[in-house]
Formats: C-alpha cells, sequence, structure tokens
C-alpha cells in the first residue's frame, strides 16, 4: 500500500469521522436548504467599468481527451481517470496557479448530490499541490448564502483541510465581461478576482437533472461565475449555457456520476430523486463530457440543445466516441 493510498484513506476517515460528530439530519439540512433557497436570483452586484477578457486555460496538446473510470469511490475513480489521460502532471506544472470552480449552489449536504462532492474536491486539490501547484483556489457564486452553502455542503472544510484558499464571492471581486460571439453575456457582472492571475483552472461539478435545461453538467456548472440578476437568463436556457461554453476553456472538467440525480433537479432534496451510476467522467472537452454525462440520465446530446448549440459554437466536440476515449 502506497503512501498516497495510506494519506488517502486517512483523510476519507478523518472526514467521515467529522460528517458523524456533526449529527446534523439529512431532513433539516434541506429545511435550511430550502430557507436559503432565493426564488428571485442574486441581488445586482457593482461592478467595475472596465471590461476583462479571459485567457484559454486548455493545453493545446492535450485537447480531445475522454477517460471514464467506474467505481463508488470518488478519490479512486477520479485517479484511475487522471492516470488514464497521463497523470495530474499532464495538466498541472510545478508553480502553476489553479482555480477549481465547484458547484456549490445549495446549502444541503453532500448526500443528495445537488453539489460539488467535498471528498472529490478535497483530493483534486490535493493532486494539484502535490504536482507542484503553487496555489489552489475554489470558488462559486451559490443561489443560496455562500457562507452556508460552503460549510453545509462540506466543501469548504475540506478545501481548507486540503490546503486550497476558498474565495467567497462578494461585491468587489466582480468585473464586467462580454463573450465574443455572444448575444446575451454583455458587459455581464462576472466573479474575476478568483481566476485573476491563475494559470488553470477545472471544474468540478455533479450530473444531475435541471428543471429548465434538463441536465446540470460541466457546462452549466460556469453558469456560478456570473453575478448580478443572473435569473433573466432562464428565459434563453439552452443559449446562455452555449455562451457559457464560450466563454470559459478550462483546463479540464471532472463530472462526477458517482451518483446521479434523475429527478426534481437542480436542487432534489430526497434521497429517492438518486441513481448510483458508478462514473466518474475527466475530460479536456467540456461538450464530450456533457455528452458522456447525458447516458447517466438515460437521455442522449440530442436530447439537449446546449450540447449541440455549444459544439456548432466551436467549444467542443458531442461525439465523444470520436475523441480518445479511454476506458477504465
Amino acid at each position: 500500500m502506497t503512501d498516497q493510498t495510506i494519506d488517502s484513506q486517512a483523510t476519507r476517515r478523518q472526514f467521515m469521522i467529522r460528517c458523524t460528530k456533526a449529527g446534523i439530519s439529512v431532513a433539516a439540512a434541506c429545511g435550511m436548504g430550502y430557507g436559503f433557497y432565493d426564488l428571485s436570483g442574486p441581488k445586482p452586484l457593482d461592478t467595475r467599468k472596465d471590461q476583462i477578457d479571459l485567457p484559454d486555460f486548455s493545453i493545446p496538446s492535450q485537447t480531445g481527451k475522454i477517460a471514464i473510470a467506474m467505481g463508488k469511490d470518488r478519490v479512486e475513480t477520479v485517479n484511475k481517470a487522471l492516470l488514464a489521460l497521463g497523470g495530474i502532471e499532464t495538466f498541472i506544472q510545478k508553480g502553476d496557479r489553479v482555480l477549481l470552480k465547484v458547484n456549490a449552489a445549495f446549502a444541503t449536504p453532500s448526500v443528495l448530490s445537488a453539489t460539488t462532492h467535498p471528498l472529490l474536491l478535497g483530493e483534486v486539490a490535493r493532486l494539484c499541490l502535490r504536482a507542484g501547484a503553487s496555489s489552489v483556489r475554489v470558488t462559486d457564486n451559490p443561489i443560496n448564502d455562500p457562507a452556508s452553502c460552503f460549510a453545509l455542503t462540506g466543501i469548504g472544510a475540506s478545501a481548507k483541510q486540503a490546503g486550497a484558499e476558498v474565495y467567497l464571492p462578494k461585491d468587489s471581486f466582480f468585473r464586467k465581461m462580454t463573450v465574443p460571439g455572444g448575444t446575451l453575456i454583455k458587459d455581464w457582472p462576472f466573479l474575476y478576482e478568483p481566476f485573476d492571475s491563475v494559470t488553470k483552472v477545472i471544474g468540478i461539478s455533479p450530473v444531475k437533472d435541471h428543471h429548465r435545461s434538463g441536465a446540470s453538467m460541466s457546462i452549466k456548472n460556469w453558469y456560478g461565475v456570473l453575478g448580478g440578476r443572473r435569473n433573466v437568463f432562464h428565459q434563453d436556457i439552452h443559449n446562455i449555457i452555449k455562451e457559457l461554453a464560450m466563454m470559459i476553456k478550462p483546463t479540464l472538467v471532472i463530472l462526477d456520476g458517482t451518483v446521479t440525480m434523475m429527478t426534481n433537479g437542480p436542487t432534489g432534496g430526497s434521497l429517492s430523486d438518486l441513481k448510483q451510476t458508478d462514473t466518474m467522467i475527466v475530460s479536456t472537452d467540456q461538450v464530450a463530457a456533457d455528452s458522456f454525462g447525458a447516458t447517466l440520465l438515460g437521455k442522449t446530446a440530442a436530447d439537449f440543445p446546449f450540447i449541440q448549440k455549444a459544439e456548432e459554437a466551436g467549444a467542443g466536440q458531442a461525439d465523444y466516441t470520436s475523441l480518445k476515449l479511454i476506458r477504465t
């Protein structure tokens, strides 16, 4: 047994012990999450007058790759999938400043699979630091109260334990963003501060049903870097997701299909909404990742207009079978 395996097992044991001692029932946490939920969307946020442009965070030599790992243990499957793509060192080098964009949208416990799982987030942060990253940041602009979301989901504690820095959104962190070629994201508040000076960006999100778009996966995860009254975009949901794919070109996306939310997404609220699908998807192509993720929901890419639109916009390849696909 390697030192890395022992460290991972010890980390998991410590995390589960803390969760047990917390003694918060799923029902109580769900009720609290519902209380935080704001149906009107986030409040308007001030932005600076100057526009910002994001660099391309992808690695040209690593485009068009996707790995699928099967299993119930997120730490094991994400390691297997990354190893199949050459290891984390293929993507993160010494001195890199890494941003991990999680889905922390709701103040609910991780068992409900509405948010990024804290054990997965913690492992990815540790892997980046072991690969030589000089810093790892974790961020999201949740629908619910940010501090409550990062606390109740376990993401905040897991990030800090792994040595990452959590960036909770505040007004001064936002700048104006316009997506070139887009029609919706124009002079829109963007959560820029966590992105400032980073060299690599990794999106980490669960596979889940969504009552408007049909699914929330890798591309939809970038919705969490928008500010303002972003609920207005719900009127054109598939085109806003397309523009999110145009807006951010990530180094990697990690799509967690260990447990898939099949119904009542994106919030869920009951274990009966979930299905054990035992799949971890890691890809340099966010469109391909979502296309494969669709199969975990019992559908295909053709069932989700935003996937086709993102492909047509040049953001990726919907036909994941045409990529270098590795199953492990």
